[in-house]
């Protein structure tokens, strides 16, 4: 069913424009702390660094771009942000050439692609719910959950080869490539995207603006719960992915393509996951896949704390993320297209850039916490004690189910134009 259905041809262009970035990106899968470990003989703490004010300064800035991109045309800010960070990221490769590559630089490039990143996403959940049908969301969020968990089987290994022939810099260079084409994908699309309201006493952003997202989801009974327990799932598992690499590359000595290699093939679990989303739904109902899978995937991270070297560390690795990927290739796609059902269209890139912006200054904080714990008590411990917590993150999903509030539209933005 999932393969089967037709979205439509404006739906095929956005899939394309997300498949192509996507791809580019998983092609990239750690490439800026390879380049840090690798290029600039990084250690622990200044890989854990990179990673986290990268995150945190781009949710700083961030903060008004939800308002900013809510009352604009998504597809133009889409386009914008792709250009950002294809230019962003093309400055590494020529630096590089030029020798003046330095750990500074991929601070700022970490900062300008987040930023722009959490502008796209919430732009893109907007066009996704506008483009398609609410009984399709399921479908088409399964689509690109599966399209995700296919780049990220294909795109590590062939990104570790490509290092291995061609430099530490090629994947970015494609990467940067791959947002140039995602823009002339979405630029396809085509059809007159309607201009949203826009307030009618101030056209300016205003202090209470860049807050709404974060009131209406404090105010869902459903979606407050599954905030916190999504944010604090993804801040603990990408705390510890500088400490996997660090472990891996440096202690354990798995080579660049081994290492990509224990992190792609368990992601065919993720299109097992994504396939099934849909099917389980019909069967068991949203809250309960929701409730199932969310406690699933807390299960398995504390096994990546007893990783060994040479072939058995490599397949305990494979086994704990297959298990993981399962249970988040299903829950994903639900709960993607429980958030656009249960948010208003006019609060959806708010919604999204404040569910963004605190899920990276969360792994923010918690990357550049879990690397000073690891300092103190090495990558292992530090490993351990980040899947012990996430074993406790399913009391934060939801028990039941609620009518979402109801929001009264406000008086200053009930123009159109």
């Amino acid at each position: 069913m999932l393969g089967r259905r037709s979205l439509g041809r404006r739906f095929r262009w956005l899939w394309t424009a997300y498949a192509v970035s996507t791809v580019g990106t998983w092609l990239a899968f750690d490439a800026f702390p390879l380049i840090a470990i690798r290029v600039l003989h990084a250690g622990t703490t200044e890989v854990s660094v990179l990673a986290a004010s990268g995150l945190a300064v781009a949710a700083a800035v961030a903060v008004p771009l939800g308002p900013w991109v809510e009352f604009r045309r998504k597809r133009p800010v889409m386009v914008t942000m792709d250009l950002i960070r294809c230019a962003a990221l093309l400055s590494v490769p020529a630096a590089f050439a030029l020798g003046r590559l330095g750990f500074a630089q991929l601070v700022v490039v970490s900062v300008v692609v987040g930023a722009a990143d959490i502008a796209f996403t919430a732009a893109g959940g907007a066009c996704l719910k506008a483009l398609v049908r609410p009984e399709d969301r399921l479908v088409a969020n399964g689509r690109f959950e599966s399209t995700t968990w296919t780049a990220t089987v294909l795109g590590p290994p062939l990104g570790g080869a490509a290092i291995g022939l061609f430099g530490p810099v090629m994947t970015v260079t494609a990467n940067a490539v791959s947002y140039l084409l995602s823009a002339v994908a979405i630029r396809a699309i085509g059809g007159r995207e309607p201009r949203p309201a826009r307030p009618e006493a101030s056209p300016r952003l205003r202090a209470g603006d860049l807050l709404d997202g974060w009131r209406h989801i404090l105010a869902d009974a459903v979606l407050r719960p599954l905030f916190f327990n999504t944010v604090l799932v993804s801040g603990l598992i990408m705390a510890t992915m500088p400490l996997l690499a660090v472990l891996m590359l440096g202690t354990l000595g798995f080579t660049p393509w081994q290492y990509g290699l224990a992190f792609a093939v368990p992601c065919v679990g993720g299109l097992i996951g994504s396939r099934l989303a849909s099917p389980l739904v019909n069967r068991f109902g949203r809250r309960g896949v929701l409730l199932t899978t969310g406690a699933l995937r807390a299960c398995w991270s504390l096994g990546l704390a007893f990783i060994g070297p040479g072939t058995a560390g490599l397949v305990l690795v494979m086994v704990v993320e297959f298990g993981l990927i399962t249970c988040m290739g299903i829950f994903n796609p639900v709960f993607a297209t429980y958030r656009l059902d249960r948010t208003p269209t006019d609060r959806v890139a708010r919604t999204l850039s404040a569910w963004s912006i605190t899920s990276k200054a969360s792994i923010a904080a918690l990357t550049a916490l879990w690397g000073l714990l690891a300092a103190v008590t090495g990558p292992r411990t530090a490993i351990a004690i980040a899947g012990l917590l996430i074993m406790a993150t399913p009391f934060l999903l939801p028990r039941r189910e609620d009518r979402p509030p109801r929001l009264a539209p406000k008086p200053s933005h009930s123009r159109t134009s």
